[in-house]
């Protein structure tokens, strides 16, 4: 453990020594492991192909040894220690959700833990986020399975590898944090609208029977399937089975002492292995296969469905929302520790990698998962070596011991998914936004309810456009006042005037013309935007009633009012002259008076003085009163 980075223990030398070890004397895991972790003698002689490759890969990800000796030693040892426990827990917690999100999408579980692995080798393994947790995620098993339904398994692929080099090419164009400019209630409502079908959707596997079909046939065939359950003892033990996975989830963290650290899927799980074996019990469990068999390559007639819409649209989807899914998780996770923070960009083309990787190896989709993740920092992981082992356990169980996993009950994997479907619709969440901020209630809502009826792509771009039609409507929040004082109309504006308050405008435009008064004074100056169309009917006003012989004051934004300025502010070229007007002062006239006794400009206590700008005759000029 000695040496620093660039010393003997410094990250890819040690790989490079632990390699050659290996090459030497394939025999050694022990010693290729030191090799790979020291590149010292131990390596040269004990060897070991796959002890090398794993040292080198600790070597890699952890950056090399961290300190020469003493303290820094003993907290590296020690970091290492906990590591390589937290990628155990991570590990455990993974396992039956990798399984079950399969399921739920209707392939077979082999690919769900090859995704796994990809989650933990290829995305743990990058320097995007330091805890993050990859893997296959709940909140796309609709997707996948309504993708998977329309189009077919072998496509799958396809849809993944194109998704995976999208997302690569927005993290090189530097579009990662694009992300997190989405509605934080289009987040929510998508969550949310992602559970609801979720948790209906397993409920059927949970009693050993097969779901209906969308969402709201699913919803709408829950009291067939309890009446189903009442009339079918082995249905009814599944659903328990399903029932009693669900109440561990929610309580199992609350148990004291050591035993209160095991996950609770790996709790639900070992209950259901051991319920599934009694005597008289026939619960419907695992069937999986060979891994490696399962890996479907996509070919030639795969990548020529390119030429699908369908295929298009969901390579699109995917990308949108495994990323939004992935980048949101990555500031949920970065609020939960104080190590080093997430690098968006960096972390966007690690989950590309992946996803290219999976979808090369027709596998399923990957995105950053919170349970996951959540367990990995509870359980005291400091470095990416955590996230990158738990997938090099995922391997090595699916290949070593792959009988065991056909003992797990299906119910209890749907149980899982109903508890990750409940954490994900978040029911607290939609009293807490009503609170905060009821128009984000009322998207959060659409988007969830939008989702359940139609489809994911759907809802989401309806919950984006209302998010932008609120952040609209309040961003063009115009004030206007209006009085009439004396011969004149006034009406002074603030705020965003756009077009979306356009009608406000027009109203009070419209009011200052029916007042009968022969001017009209418009204050635009507190206008902080003034858009194109808001711009026009002004100007267009301006130009009618001075047509008509009134006379209308005009202060356009960012036109300072100092006394004695003597410029004016133009309101455009093309104007209509005024009529001449009579010079004899009157009292309804009293700008009338000669010039001779009145100076031309305004004066320092004059109100208005940016008036309308056409020249008066000649022989006399004006200068307004208050």
């Amino acid at each position: 453990m000695s040496g620093g980075a660039g010393g003997p223990g410094g990250g890819p030398p040690g790989e490079r020594a632990g390699a050659a070890a290996g090459r030497r004397r394939p025999g050694g895991l022990v010693g290729g492991f030191t090799g790979g972790r020291s590149g010292g003698p131990a390596g040269d002689a004990a060897g070991g192909s796959v002890g090398g490759a794993l040292g080198g890969l600790i070597s890699r990800v952890t950056g090399g040894a961290k300190g020469g000796g003493g303290k820094a030693g003993a907290r590296t040892k020690a970091d290492l220690v906990t590591d390589i426990t937290a990628s155990l827990v991570v590990f455990l917690v993974a396992l039956p959700l990798c399984i079950g999100v399969a399921v739920a999408s209707g392939v077979p579980a082999e690919l769900g833990i090859i995704s796994g692995v990809i989650g933990g080798l290829v995305v743990g393994a990058a320097r995007g986020s330091t805890l993050q947790v990859s893997g296959p995620a709940a909140g796309l098993a609709a997707l996948v399975a309504e993708t998977v339904a329309e189009v077919g398994v072998a496509m799958l692929g396809v849809i993944v590898l194109f998704s995976g080099i999208l997302q690569i090419i927005l993290g090189l164009v530097r579009l990662g944090r694009m992300f997190q400019a989405i509605s934080v209630a289009v987040v929510q409502g998508m969550l949310a609208g992602i559970g609801v079908p979720l948790m209906f959707s397993q409920a059927y596997p949970m009693a050993d029977a097969k779901a209906p079909g969308t969402a709201i046939e699913n919803i709408a065939g829950i009291p067939a399937l309890l009446a189903g359950i009442l009339t079918d003892p082995q249905a009814m033990i599944a659903t328990l089975l399903g029932v009693v996975t669900i109440v561990l989830s929610f309580v199992w963290k609350k148990v004291p002492g050591p035993a209160g650290k095991i996950p609770a899927a790996l709790v639900a799980v070992g209950i259901g292995i051991v319920v599934a074996a009694l005597p008289g019990v026939d619960v419907k469990t695992l069937q999986v296969g060979n891994l490696l068999a399962a890996v479907s390559v996509p070919g030639p007639e795969q990548f020529a469905g390119l030429a699908d819409g369908a295929v298009i649209t969901a390579i699109l989807t995917f990308t949108v929302i495994a990323s939004a899914e992935s980048l949101f998780t990555a500031a949920a996770v970065d609020r939960m520790h104080s190590g080093p923070r997430t690098r968006y960009n960096t972390e966007l083309i690690a989950q590309g990698a992946g996803n290219t990787v999976a979808g090369f190896l027709g596998a399923l989709p990957i995105t950053a998962v919170v349970a996951r993740s959540s367990a990995n920092v509870q359980a005291g992981a400091k470095t990416r070596l955590s996230r990158t082992l738990h997938g090099l356990w995922l391997l090595a169980f699916a290949l070593l011991l792959p009988q065991v996993l056909a003992l797990i009950p299906i119910s209890v994997l749907a149980g899982v998914l109903v508890h990750s479907g409940w954490k994900l619709f978040g029911p607290a969440e939609f009293p807490k936004m009503w609170r905060q901020d009821k128009g984000e209630f009322a998207v959060m809502t659409l988007t969830t309810l939008v989702i359940v009826v139609t489809a994911l792509l759907e809802g989401v771009l309806i919950g984006l456009a209302a998010g932008i039609v609120l952040a609209a409507l309040r961003m063009s929040q115009t004030a206007i006042r209006q009085h009439v004082e004396d011969d004149t109309a006034k009406i002074v504006m603030a705020g965003n005037a756009t077009f979306l308050r356009l009608p406000k405008v027009i109203e009070a435009l419209e009011a200052a013309a029916a007042s009968g008064k022969p001017r009209i004074r418009l204050d635009l100056t507190g206008v902080t935007h003034l858009d194109h169309a808001c711009r026009n009917q002004v100007e267009e006003f301006t130009a009618q009633q001075r047509g008509l012989g009134l006379r209308v004051e005009l202060l356009m934004p960012g036109e300072a009012k100092p006394a004695g300025d003597r410029a004016a502010a133009p309101v455009g070229e093309a104007q209509a002259p005024l009529p001449k007007r009579p010079v004899t002062a009157t009292a309804e006239e009293p700008w009338g008076e000669p010039a001779a006794e009145l100076s031309p400009w305004p004066t320092a206590d004059a109100e208005w003085f940016y008036l309308d700008t056409r020249p008066l005759p000649d022989e006399r000029r004006s200068s307004p009163v208050g």
